[in-house]
Parts: structure tokens; C-alpha cells; sequence
């Protein structure tokens, strides 16, 4: 059996290869590996300061909190990861539908041993998956989730009566409040409370787990709010909708005569925006905004803003223009934050709107970052339209090819030839990445290129190789 954990925790298809019975013993192993894992820090981005400490202390159980999605499945894999956790001796605070940021953020504002989510993200209904965050609500390094897959294996869950007693399951619901009074202080307050105040945004919830948090944020920050995509039934999330899916929101925001649109993804973790034209703009765009705001503002440490190798090369070339480092990672936001963590960095993203703003949250979080954008364009009295011309985003061609051996990609001698080929045409004119998606089975190509037809036709060639891989 391959390794479990993926870019973005255990995902698969809920019932198929996520069963309660695999979920409850993936739990178990948890609360074994997860308690003494982590760091408390100085309350920065909701790490458990002195009075988190001495909780802990005190305790005789740990603890745990439990999120999910509005997917179907989410209720049993819920209650079987409760069951996992709380037979292992574990006391549960349960979230209920939540955001995958609030889940980290209240793990470390809670002063929890560690949080759960189950989710998967952008991904279809009949899929889930399960995130593990560490104490401060850090996401695990692999050590941490190699450590929980040996224990699986070797079924080393507690066995009977824990030492300390069967835990207990208790309603924590009510903690989204502490979540989003956090967001909330994130921004300025302009002569009031309303710092968004005059703002006509439509927000596509995706039918996830924000339908009802992130409008309720943006009217409390005096946003005017429209909604759709906010009526989750268990089946319909990410479905034709949300961040992956942006046509809804163009139309809604032309139709509204809005001044922006926000599209979150299934859990929440990052979000994409559409100006007052329904003109998309990405999380390149995003992550420009906010690193030229940061940096006006004194608050872009060292300078630096944090992307990933897909990052379009107009955002390159806009942060070298502006004398801004870029520090280069892999696709996932564990390695952007990984990155940040090491060269005490403040901001980073990636084109699909992970957004992670270290000062106040340790994961990429959709409702920090749409209030941080709007904030920007509201302080500026700009609308998001002129925002994003800090940048020129290059044509970009993405193809994704399902069901096709990955690991050919690091060892075909054809595709290696293919790619060399399309590069030397290239030149420093454009840029080619093929990679093994992390959360799918598929291959993804991106070709960027000053010339949209170019980039399609380097694009197309180098599918064909991937489409022969078996």
C-alpha cells in the first residue's frame, strides 16, 4: 500500500476507501501519535499562549477539536472519527459545519492538542477526506503523518479502558463567534466598525462549509451581501459553483451591479475574486494586492512574499519590478507555510487561492484573505479592477489528465524529451511544469507563454505524451 497522506491530509471516496471502520482506527492512531506533537507559541495566528499552557497542564484527557464539510458523508466519518478519538481517550469538541481555517485557528485558541477536518476541499461530493492539524493548529509534517500510518498499521490504538477514562463529546458550535471576532480584528477601523462599509459583494459559497459564516463576516466588517451557493443539501457542494466553477459569480456580480464577487472553495481554505466587471481575478492577483498593501504598510517581512512553481510569470516579473523576493515551493499550501515558518515570512499564496497570512492564521484561510482584498480596496477607495493591474497575468494553459500512471512522469525519457523541447521554444519568454497532482489521480500540465495560442498548442503536445502513460 502507497503512503496515505497526500498534500492536503487522506482523501478518498466516502464508503469506498474512507469506511468507518478504517476512519475509526486512522482516529485512534491519531490520538496516540498527535498529543505530544506540536508547539505552543506566543499567540500569533491563534497558538496557545501562558493561559494555554496551564490548561493543558491541568488536563487529564486531551483534547481534540472536530470540523466538517456539509457533504453527506461528513456525518458518519464524523461520528466515526468521534468514536475513534473518544476510545482512545480523548475529550472531543465538536465544531459541527466549519471552515478548515476556523478548525486551526480554534486549535490553537483553545489550547487544543490537536483539530480534525473532514473535507475534501474543491473535490466532488461522493469524495472526503480527513486533515489533521497539531497543537497551534499547525498543519503535520510528514514525520508526524508517517508516525499515525505505522501506528495504523500495526493497530497500536489503546486497546479496552484508557488510562484516563473514555473521552467525552462535547458541542462547540458556538466557538465560530470566538473565529470570527478574530477575522474581524484583522482589519482597520476607519472612523467605526464598517470598515467595508459602501461594498456591494456577491459571495459564492459553494454549497460548502462557509454558506453561513462568510456572509455573516463581511455584513459584520459593512458589506452589502448577496449570496449564492449558500444552500448546502449534502450533494451539491462544489457543484457548478464556487471557486472552481466561477461562471455563477460573473453573471451574479454583472446581474447585481456589485462591486465584487468572492468565490470560496468546499471548505473554505482559499477563495478567488471576480471585479465589478465579472472579471476573474486569481489567487496570483490576490497574493500581488495584498504583498504591495503589506509592504506600503511596513508589515511584508523581509521583503518577501512567499509563491509556489505554478505562480504565473507576470507575478513573478510584477514583485521583481517592485524589488520584492520571491521564494519559490511546490504546489500545496503545507509547503508554503513550511516555507514561511523557516524564513519568517508573512504572506504567501498560490494561484488557486490558498492565501496564508501568517500574522494571523497558520493555514490558507478564504474568509481572512476576502476581507483582507476588500479591506485593501475599500481603504483605497479602488475597486479590485484597478487593484490587480499591479500585475499582467501571462496566457496560462492547465490541463489535467485522470487515470494515467504518475510516476511516469519523473521517468519517461519521452516526456522528458517533450518538455526540453517546448522549454527550448519557450525560451524566457514562458515557462513549462508537468506534475503529479497531490489530492487526485491525474497528471497536470501547465504551459505559460506571452502567446495564449502557443502555450494551448505546447500544452496539447505535451498531453498527448502524458495521455499514453499505463
Amino acid at each position: 500500500m502507497g503512503r496515505l497522506f497526500g498534500t492536503d491530509g487522506v482523501r478518498g471516496v466516502a464508503g469506498r476507501d474512507l469506511t468507518a471502520r478504517f476512519v475509526i482506527d486512522l482516529a485512534a492512531a491519531a490520538a496516540v501519535v498527535l498529543p505530544g506533537t506540536g508547539y505552543l507559541g506566543n499567540g500569533n495566528g491563534g497558538r496557545a499562549g501562558q493561559a494555554g499552557r496551564a490548561a493543558l497542564r491541568r488536563r487529564r484527557r486531551p483534547v481534540a477539536l472536530v470540523g466538517r464539510d456539509p457533504r453527506a458523508s461528513g456525518q458518519f466519518l464524523e461520528a466515526a472519527v468521534v468514536a475513534g478519538l473518544a476510545g482512545a481517550g480523548v475529550d472531543v469538541l465538536s465544531l459541527g459545519v466549519v471552515p478548515t481555517p476556523a478548525v486551526a485557528y480554534l486549535t490553537g485558541a483553545l489550547a487544543a492538542d490537536f483539530g480534525v477536518m473532514l473535507s475534501a476541499s474543491h473535490n466532488p461530493a461522493p469524495d472526503n477526506g480527513i486533515k489533521f492539524f497539531a497543537r497551534g493548529g499547525l498543519k503535520l509534517p510528514d514525520a508526524v503523518e508517517d508516525e499515525i500510518e505505522r501506528k495504523l498499521a500495526a493497530k497500536s490504538g489503546p486497546d479496552g479502558l484508557p488510562a484516563a477514562g473514555f473521552g467525552r463529546v462535547t458541542d462547540a458550535s458556538a466557538e465560530i463567534d470566538r473565529y470570527l471576532a478574530h477575522l474581524l480584528s484583522t482589519l482597520p477601523e476607519p472612523g467605526g466598525a464598517t470598515p467595508l462599509n459602501g461594498l456591494r459583494v456577491v459571495v459564492d459559497c459553494a454549497h460548502g462549509a462557509a454558506y453561513d459564516v462568510a456572509p455573516r463576516l463581511l455584513r459584520r466588517a459593512g458589506a452589502e451581501v448577496v449570496t449564492i451557493g449558500a444552500e448546502p443539501d449534502g450533494d451539491n457542494i462544489n457543484s457548478g459553483c464556487g471557486s472552481t466553477s466561477l461562471g455563477a459569480l460573473s453573471a451574479a456580480v454583472t446581474e447585481q451591479g456589485a462591486d465584487a464577487g468572492i468565490a470560496y472553495d468546499g471548505d473554505a481554505d482559499r477563495c478567488l475574486a471576480v471585479d465589478g466587471g465579472g472579471q476573474v481575478i486569481d489567487g496570483d492577483q490576490i497574493l500581488a494586492v495584498l504583498a504591495f498593501s503589506m509592504r506600503d504598510e511596513g508589515r511584508l517581512a523581509g521583503n518577501t512574499v512567499v509563491a509556489t512553481v505554478m505562480s504565473n510569470l507576470g507575478f513573478r516579473l510584477a514583485m521583481r519590478d517592485a524589488g520584492i523576493e520571491v521564494v519559490e515551493t511546490p504546489v500545496g499550501d503545507r509547503y508554503l507555510l513550511a516555507a514561511m515558518l523557516d524564513g519568517g515570512f508573512a504572506l504567501g499564496g498560490e494561484q488557486s487561492g490558498h492565501i496564508i497570512m501568517l500574522d494571523h492564521a497558520t493555514t490558507g484561510d478564504g474568509l481572512l484573505t476576502s476581507l483582507q482584498l476588500l479591506g485593501v480596496a475599500a481603504g483605497r477607495g479602488q475597486p479590485l479592477g484597478e487593484l490587480v493591474k499591479v500585475m499582467i497575468r501571462y496566457p496560462q494553459v492547465l490541463i489535467n489528465i485522470p487515470g494515467v500512471d504518475k510516476s511516469l512522469v519523473a521517468s519517461s525519457p519521452e516526456l522528458t524529451d517533450a518538455v526540453r523541447g517546448a522549454e527550448a521554444e519557450l525560451g524566457e519568454s514562458g515557462r513549462v511544469l508537468v506534475r503529479p497532482s497531490g489530492t487526485e489521480d491525474a497528471v497536470r500540465i501547465m504551459v505559460e507563454a506571452v502567446d495564449a495560442g502557443q502555450a494551448r498548442r505546447l500544452a496539447d503536445a505535451l498531453g498527448a505524451v502524458v495521455r499514453g502513460f499505463s
